[in-house]
């Protein structure tokens, strides 16, 4: 992130750290920190000069804010960066499963060439007229929803407020209604945050109430698919298959069964990541910072 954000030639002092032992070390010079991961919350008591930290992630739970508040240092997530690559990301795991590409990929590497297939039922499928459930329509969400629909797909969206409107979804309810919805679904998409409302959501009753022909797809945090239910669902051909970008365990672990399930796309929590990734954080970045020398008290994303 270093030369995209000197490239901007903002007269500007950076410093790149690869590890929270750097972190440490360099925090006593730091005005401003771009971070996420490395972040704990002890390193606070390092940071006599720090007055505003930009989380590159969307998810900011690791900072203490009450901490912050009082050391009048400022917070603001990363959140709306990723909203291309996640979307489009999670479109791609979709059309993976519907179009068999890890299949194809796999009959590659072995030099297979796969005849014609008389069962039409075990084909590549189409996803026009299908209905896709998107559990979260935020910034990632919303793209999901517009970006379904340009497939032909009927788009319902789940959110906790539904009051804010359906966006491009064909229709929005609240979270309680997602029992009912699921039925319904020929693809479940989660874009929503890590809760206490979204833990686990995609459990064993939630698996039981979908469609033996529906698949997953979650770009959103493992832990709001309960592991084992799911494993099991697949291995019993209660639903058809998953594309999932997060695990409840990353990196997942190597005796985990996902890795080699013939019915599931996994991918290493690498939907945010593009070549256009650390520009987006730089440009949001550089907005907070405009905003903190004009002295204005709203930054965008604020969290403290």
């Amino acid at each position: 992130m270093k030369p995209v954000f000197d490239a901007r030639g903002l007269g500007i002092t950076s410093r790149q750290v690869t590890t929270r032992e750097a972190l440490a070390e360099a925090l006593p010079e730091a005005d401003v920190l771009v971070a996420s991961g490395f972040w704990k919350n002890e390193l606070l008591a390092l940071a006599p000069r720090l007055r505003f930290i930009q989380s590159v992630s969307s998810g900011t739970n690791q900072y203490d804010r009450d901490a912050l508040a009082a050391r009048g240092i400022r917070l603001a997530s990363g959140q709306g960066v990723n909203v291309n690559a996640v979307s489009e990301h999670a479109l791609g795991l979709l059309l993976s499963l519907t179009r068999q590409l890890a299949l194809a990929r796999d009959n590659q590497t072995r030099g297979y060439w796969r005849p014609e297939i008389p069962d039409a039922a075990i084909r590549e499928d189409e996803l026009p007229g299908k209905t896709m459930v998107i559990v979260g329509t935020g910034g990632i969400g919303d793209r999901i929803a517009r970006l379904a629909r340009a497939f032909d797909m009927r788009v319902i969206g789940v959110r906790r407020d539904p009051t804010k409107g359906a966006g491009h979804a064909d229709a929005v309810h609240g979270l309680a209604d997602l029992p009912q919805l699921l039925p319904e679904a020929d693809v479940v998409v989660l874009s929503c945050p890590l809760t206490e409302e979204t833990a686990g959501l995609i459990g064993p009753a939630a698996l039981a109430a979908m469609k033996p022909t529906a698949l997953l797809v979650n770009v959103a945090r493992g832990g709001c698919v309960d592991e084992p239910a799911l494993i099991a669902a697949l291995n019993e051909g209660r639903i058809a298959g998953a594309g999932l970008d997060v695990t409840a365990t990353e990196p997942l672990p190597a005796d985990s069964p996902l890795w080699s399930m013939k019915n599931v796309v996994l991918t290493s929590h690498a939907a945010g990541e593009t070549r256009r990734y650390e520009a987006n954080v730089v440009d949001l970045l550089v907005r907070n910072l405009d905003r903190l020398w004009a002295g204005e008290t709203a930054l965008v994303n604020q969290i403290v």
